[in-house]
Parts: structure tokens; sequence; C-alpha cells
């Protein structure tokens, strides 16, 4: 059953802000409606679907997250471009100019803006307090997942925390500090999981909401994320663990049986699906992947074609080579395997119903092994998740002999390549797990600078805002 968010009208009328509009430019829609509005449950409800009507945009998850999270990484590449956006990215030369660059910033805190009017304004109305907690718990894992977003493509970035109450307030905000920013994702996460329905729990209608198990499976990923960066915490593989472990013991989530299962628009929101931002035909917004990844041969654009080293780097009867991967050509001299892992047989033109994929259950696995991994490298649990994951593509298990910390990394490196590609996962998993330089380098002799760790800021922002400080090598 596809999940639907049910929009209001009039509320939509009035959401309608310009995609493009800058962060610090942002006029915002609140101040105007403060007094006749968020006054009883609808006003709510309606409150937190503009919340997540942003993340449809092309310029969010319908198109920037695959370009910002999968391009600048060893196993694709741009087809028949050496310039513009989409080929800095793929070549780390990216600049502060970089149009997609700037549509992440500028999105992430346009959805983190209209999170903050629901939690601000909400707790106020008079309602049923689950039923409240419920939609205030959804924001606050919005707002979470955007600062995560943009703390790990940028590094400091202004902490947002309250509406905008008019056009006497000060938008100079200056960048807050890492640890600051990951301490608020982690609040913002602990309450999501205590207070948003269990997966179970959530009525049909509502489908494509968070769910307290979506709330536990980012939180580990935060906390792994952490655990990696000068702003360790000593418990933050612990906590990882611990929160991937609430997922996998709720028996509310579980691996399909069939790898392309997961991916087919007819089986979406199925077991395996924590959280997915929700993607129908017209008159609904559609998903544009299927038609930009597919080759020319097969009815698409061919805009990026897989890596001859990553073709070649699955194992023999591994079924996520044949799901992930086609080969047949663009063009009469292009010979290069295209991405095939997103389809949809009754695709419109350029939309489609594939929803876009933030938390997968396969994920959770992968992560509970990393976790167990920099725990105790010599503990044989940290085989368990991984292996479940490699069964259900077909191949044979990893033996449970002890491997060091770093060459049980190198293995998921590789696992999550074959497993996730095409999700937006590589570019942030090679940044955590510490290889983005030397996949790059041993895979396609590629020199990284420590620069393009980070993502510069917007050369826009930066004009606008003299607090804001440009990463070095920018």
């Amino acid at each position: 059953m596809k999940k639907k968010i049910l929009l209001l009208s009039l509320f939509s009328l009035s959401l309608l802000v310009s995609s493009c509009e800058k962060f610090l430019e942002e006029k915002p829609y609140d101040f105007l409606t403060a007094t006749n509005f968020y006054q009883n449950e609808g006003d709510a409800i309606a409150g937190l679907n503009g919340a997540f009507s942003i993340m449809q945009q092309q310029r969010l998850f319908g198109r920037t997250a695959w370009l910002i999270g999968e391009i600048p990484a060893e196993y694709l590449e741009v087809v028949g471009a050496t310039t513009g956006d989409r080929a800095e990215l793929n070549r780390f030369t990216y600049t502060p100019n970089n149009g997609e660059i700037s549509f992440w910033w500028t999105n992430n805190y346009l959805m983190i803006s209209r999170a903050n009017d629901v939690i601000e304004k909400v707790p106020a109305i008079k309602m049923d307090e689950v039923s409240k907690n419920n939609i205030v718990g959804n924001a606050r894992f919005i707002r979470a997942m955007g600062y995560f977003d943009l703390v790990r493509s940028f590094g400091a970035v202004p902490l947002v925390l309250a509406p905008i109450k008019g056009p006497n307030d000060d938008l100079r905000r200056a960048r807050t500090p890492v640890a600051e920013v990951y301490n608020q994702i982690i609040e913002d996460l602990k309450f999501a999981e205590a207070n948003t329905f269990a997966e179970n729990k959530i009525p049909a209608t509502s489908k494509g909401r968070v769910s307290s198990g979506a709330a536990a499976a980012l939180l580990a990923k935060v906390y792994l994320t952490r655990a990696s960066l000068p702003e360790a915490q000593a418990s933050d593989n612990q906590e990882a663990l611990a929160a991937a472990n609430r997922v996998i013991n709720s028996g509310l989530y579980s691996l399909l049986p069939t790898y392309g299962d997961a991916f087919t628009p007819d089986k979406e929101n199925g077991p395996e699906h924590i959280f997915s931002v929700q993607f129908d035909l017209p008159p609904n917004t559609g998903n544009i992947i299927v038609r930009q990844y597919l080759a020319p041969a097969s009815g698409g654009f061919g805009s990026f074609a897989a890596t001859d080293e990553f073709v070649k780097s699955y194992k023999a009867g591994d079924v996520r080579k044949d799901w992930n991967l086609t080969n047949k050509a663009g063009t009469a001299t292009l010979s290069q395997y295209y991405f095939n892992k997103f389809r949809d047989d009754k695709r419109i033109g350029n939309d489609s119903r594939v929803n876009w994929l933030i938390l997968r259950y396969a994920d959770v696995l992968l992560l509970q092994s990393e976790a167990l991994n920099n725990l105790n490298a010599g503990d044989a649990t940290k085989y368990q998740g991984i292996n479940k994951v490699r069964a259900r593509a077909g191949v044979a298990p990893l033996p449970t002999t002890a491997s060091s910390k770093a060459a049980f990394v190198d293995l998921l490196v590789q696992e999550r390549a074959w497993e996730l590609v095409q999700e937006g996962h590589r570019r942030n998993d090679l940044l955590r797990l510490n290889r983005l330089q030397q996949v790059e380098k041993a895979v396609l002799n590629r020199v990284v600078p420590d620069n393009y760790l980070l993502y510069p800021i917007p050369q826009a922002e930066i004009a606008l805002n003299p607090n804001i400080v440009q990463n070095p090598g920018f």
C-alpha cells in the first residue's frame, strides 16, 4: 500500500515558499499567521505535512540527495559531462558556487524551519497528549535528520531551533560547533523515539510518518558517525549498538526474502522499509530517479554509469549485481553498465512511484556489525548482521574467525557498496569508515585533498552573512 500524506489545501498554499530561496533570505510565513493558525489538531497535522512536503522537492530528496550522497564516490561516473555541478561533485572539484550544494543547504534549512514551527507551536494546542507528542516527535525527527545531513556535509553549521518571529529577527547566525549540533540531533531523536508511534501502530492513512523504529535506526547511525569524529564520546559505539538492537529486537522489521522486492513500487513500505520519502504518479509528486539512472536504451537519460571496477567487484552468484546493474549500452559507442536498481513499470515520463529510501533494515544490520567491530574486534557476533545481508544476496557467509578491526571495516566498505548502491549513502559511509581518500586512490587513482572531505558553504550564504566563515580550502 502506498503511504499517503494528505495536505490541507489552504495550508498548502501558505507553505509554497520558493525552493530557491536562500536560508538567510527566507521570509517566514509563520509570523504572519501565528494569530489564526495552530489552533487545533487539524492545524497541527497540516503544519507537519508542510514539513514533510519539502522532502519531495527535486532539490532535496527528489534529486539533490542522491547527487550529493552518491556522485562523490568510486562506483559511479557522470556520463557525457566534464563540467557543471554533477561533474564537479564526481571529480571532487566542486566550489562554493556549485548549485546542488546550494540546494542541499537551502532546502534542508527550509525543512528545518517548518519543523521548528511545529515543535514550538503545537504543544500549546488543546488535543490528545499522545497524538500531540507524536506530531512533535515527527517534527523533531525531521529537524534532527536535516541537521545530521548538514553537519555531515558542511561541518559546523548555524543551529536554529526556533521559528523566525518576524522581519526584525537577526538571521546572520554564526556556525555552531559540531559537538553542539550532534548533541541537539541526539536530543531530538531521543524525544522522537520516545514519543512517535511504533511501526505497527501507525494508521494506514498516516503511513509515511516517522516511527519509533526510524528514530532508533537514525540514532544508531548518528552515534556511529560521531564516534568517527574528534567530537566522539566514549559511549557512542555502545549507544549505537543499543539503538540498532532496539530496531532489530522489536520484531517489526525484517529483510524481504527477495532483494529486488525492496525496490519494487508495488511492495513499498513493507517490513524492510523503516523510513522513506513518499512519491507517487501524477497528480501527486513523482520521483525522477528511474529515468535519470536508466540507460537510454531502456528509456532513461543514462546520466550516470557504473565504473568497471564496481561491476567487477560483485562475487559470482550475488543476485544484487543483476538487479542493480544492466549492461545495456547507452549509445552506439558506449558500453558501460548502467544502474537498474529503481524500476517502475507504470512510470509516466519523468515521474515514478519509487520512494526514496532513507532507512532500510539491511542498513541497520550492517550498522550493528559496525558497532560490534568498533567495540571489540574479536567478538564473533559482529558477523551476524553482515552475514544475514549476504545470505539474502545468495553469497557465502564470511567466516567468523578473528579479523582485525581494520580488515573488518574493509569488508563493511565493500558490503555496503554492493547492498546500498544508489541509495544516497556512499559518500557518508566512506567518510564515517575513514576510507574515502583510500578508496578513491585505489580504485580511480584520484587524490582527494583533505578540504574536500567537507562541502563548501554556498557562496551566496557567505555573501549574505558576515558571521559565517567558509570551510578551509575554498
